[in-house]
């Protein structure tokens, strides 16, 4: 992307100065991380990439290195102001702020760079909407896949069932091959985000039965749990795109809008009604690390800032 003459940095001096040689830290930053999280934050480093002029990310980070603190801090910022003016949601924004944070402050670990970006993050207001569909909704996704006829109509079933009875993320989802799935026992492996180690999760009767429905149309033969039907990608794994492309489409048809970790937000609220707000149970079941995300659902189920506006209301 192209800049004016008036930015603090301009896309020539960038280019005069593009090495071929590929830059390690980029491999470094990016090993050992999730294909979800490797996809993401790929994405955000070609995009840095584009808005500087450069052939790579590899050939964008050096570039970046080599200016110094000044100019790469003033890099930045005019890149936040610039993705900000396309209108990114602040999730976006931040994160391809992070990625840059955190590739210059391994830099500066290996002795690559002697400065820090100081750019900050968008403020946003994290997980607004914590209901999902809810109950009622995800009934009438059901109740429609059950309505349908056909082995695409078997996979969306088991797979809707998968995200909301056990709040699993899509990504958690899509990355599950048939081994990973026990059904003598009634046990699914996955790998959750941000883990290490597979973490073990009971399957609920209903759960499996739709798990096993599906898994005699696909075959038991090896390799990802759930498959594409495109003509594209057909016996391929699902991604996580088309999982979110499938939701909001079967949405769409009921009136309903549906994403794929609403369908999460929704088991989560459910979990909090379900159990009288027991938020250690319910942090077990939806896996958040820090217990204080589960507040801001109970909050919300609950409505305790309604509830305290009526009482104050009612008092004048």
């Amino acid at each position: 992307m192209k800049k004016t003459s008036s930015e603090l940095v301009t896309v020539p001096k960038y280019a005069a100065s593009l090495s071929s040689v590929r830059h390690p830290l980029v491999e470094t930053f990016l090993s050992g991380r999730s294909p979800r999280t490797l996809e993401a934050y790929g994405q955000d480093l070609r995009d840095f990439a584009r808005y500087v002029g450069a052939e790579s990310s590899e050939a964008a980070v050096r570039l970046l290195l080599e200016h110094g603190k000044g100019e790469a801090n003033a890099t930045a910022h005019a890149y936040r102001s610039d993705l900000l003016a396309r209108g990114l949601a602040p999730s976006t924004v931040n994160r391809r702020l992070a990625a840059l944070r955190s590739l210059v402050k391994l830099a500066h670990l290996f002795n690559l760079a002697d400065f820090s970006l100081d750019v900050e993050s968008v403020k946003s207001k994290p997980y607004r909407d914590t209901r999902g569909p809810g109950r009622n909704g995800v009934h009438l996704l059901l109740d429609e896949l059950e309505r349908r006829q056909g082995a695409k109509s078997t996979r969306d079933r088991a797979l809707v069932r998968l995200l909301y009875d056990l709040g699993l993320r899509r990504g958690e989802a899509v990355a599950l091959d048939l081994a990973d799935v026990d059904f003598k026992v009634g046990l699914v492996s996955i790998l959750g985000k941000g883990r290490t180690e597979r973490e073990t999760l009971t399957l609920p009767e209903p759960t499996r039965s739709a798990l096993e429905a599906w898994v005699a149309v696909r075959g038991t033969e090896d390799g990802p749990l759930f498959v594409n039907f495109d003509r594209a990608g057909k016996g391929q794994r699902l991604a996580g795109r088309s999982v979110a492309r499938i939701l909001a489409t079967l949405g769409e048809g009921l009136g309903l809008k549906v994403r794929p970790h609403g369908l999460r937000h929704a088991a989560i609220t459910e979990a909090l009604d379900r159990t009288g707000g027991n938020l250690r149970a319910v942090q077990r079941f939806s896996r958040h690390l820090d217990s204080r995300v589960l507040g801001l659902y109970d909050d919300n189920r609950e409505d305790l800032g309604g509830e305290v506006a009526r009482l104050v209301a009612a008092g004048v």
